[in-house]
This record gives structure tokens, sequence and C-alpha cells, in this order.
């Protein structure tokens, strides 16, 4: 096989990921030794070795202890509403999320008082090291383990009222925008901010997968007159998910 200027491992890799694509390597099949690639592409040892880790970089492939490197399993990917959409027919709203507090989903959740680091502070608009209220949320649909949430409120505007503790008290789970009125806070504001980065192998021990896979961090920040009242990180696993967005026309 004659190969152009790209590099001859990406090149195999990309044959090989058609052939996975394409369903002529369907999952849970053996991937063609580093032998058998050699001899098919006509490239080195190392060249071989090279378009493997690309294919299990990508999540494509995965290693089988004493047995060789096989085709994964594709999840299809489920939606994951935000914005306040709620789809008709029985959606999966959190009621965190979108407070309707209809959906099939559940969460877990626990929050703590801590000290603002450098980068929370800077996102609320605080100093460093102020007190802020701290939840961490592990959401569920089905009973599998699908997003990960971190938020933080700063003490400043919640602190000794009724809704301190975002999961507890009259107004416990019902949202930031319906607590936050509540202590006449008014929320005129969402921002979201989407990136990718490799998954922290905390998150994946929770979230399902292997070092290396890609999840989706929202980082969220609500205002209430151009004050952040609450800020927070939400993180899902990029395989299994898709974020859609709908926005109302104004």
């Amino acid at each position: 096989m004659t190969f152009g200027e790209q590099p001859a491992y990406l090149r195999v890799a990309g044959d090989l990921r058609r052939k996975i694509v394409d369903g002529q390597l369907p999952p849970h099949t053996r991937l063609p030794s580093q032998a058998r690639i050699r001899q098919e592409y006509g490239v080195s040892d190392t060249v071989a070795l090279e378009a493997r880790k690309v294919l299990m970089a990508e999540g494509l492939v995965e290693g089988r202890s004493g047995s060789g490197t096989y085709v994964r399993e594709r999840p299809v990917p489920r939606r994951i509403a935000r914005s306040g959409y709620r789809p008709t027919g029985g959606a999966t709203p959190f009621r965190q999320e979108q407070a309707d507090g209809e959906g099939r989903g559940t969460w877990e959740s626990s929050s703590e008082q801590t000290e603002a680091s450098v980068a929370v502070a800077e996102r609320l608009g605080i100093e460093p090291g102020e007190r802020v209220m701290c939840t961490r949320y592990l959401y569920r649909e089905g009973g599998e383990a699908m997003m990960l949430s971190t938020s933080w409120e700063p003490l400043a505007v919640t602190g000794r009222t009724p809704v301190m503790l975002p999961e507890e008290g009259p107004l416990g789970g019902m949202g930031v925008v319906e607590r936050m009125r509540a202590i006449d806070v008014i929320v005129d504001n969402v921002t979201e901010e989407v990136g990718a980065r490799p998954g922290l192998a905390e998150e994946l021990l929770v979230l399902g997968g292997v070092p290396g896979h890609v999840v989706l961090v929202i980082q969220r920040t609500f205002y209430a007159s151009g004050r952040p009242v609450e800020t927070a990180d939400v993180v899902i696993p990029a395989d299994r998910y898709r974020v859609a967005y709908h926005l109302p026309v104004k």
C-alpha cells in the first residue's frame, strides 16, 4: 500500500477505523494482530503498534489481558436537554436542572461548606478563600451513572437562609432560580460554556470508562443583576451522551 504525506500509522489507523465504523470489524471482533497489520499494510512493527494505540486512544478498541485487542461496543448516544427545555412524552429531566420533578432519573447529593479556590472565586466574583457551599451530584438514568455535577454558591448570598443547603429545607431540590427567588435574589441570566477533556480517573471510576475517555464539561453560572450567585461544573461521558440546547427565539 502506498502512503502519501500523512504518517503511515495514521493511514493504517484510518483504514482500520473505517472498517470498524462500516461494520467490517463488528463489536467484539478481534483486531488483526500486529503481525497481520504489518503484512497487510506493508509497514513496520512500530507503525502497526502506533496504529493500534491510536484506535485504543479513540475508544474504538480495548485490550483484553492475555487475549488481544477487540473492537468495543459502540454506545448509541442519548440526549441530555439543557436550557430549560422540556420535551413532551416523558424525557428524563432532573429536578436540579429542569425543576419539574417528573423525570425517570435519580440522583445522589452531598453538601459541605468550604473555601473558594482561585478558579471558583474568579467565576463567582469573590475573593479566594471566601466561604462557599459546595454540592456534589451524581445523576443516574435507569440505574446507570450518566452525569456528575459540582456546584458552588457564595455563603455571602445564601448563608443563614432557608436555602443555604440546595437539597434540604422547604425548597430543597427546586433549582437555583426558585431557591434564590425565595430570598429575594432574582436570577435573570445564565451562561454555559461547553468544552471537552480526558476524564479524570475519579470521574471515570463513577461514570464508567477507561483512561483516555473524553468527557464533556459544562461550566454553568447563574447571575442576578450581573452578580454570580451559583456556578457549577457538569461532567458528561462524551461517548454516551449528546447535549441538546433548545433556545427560545425572542
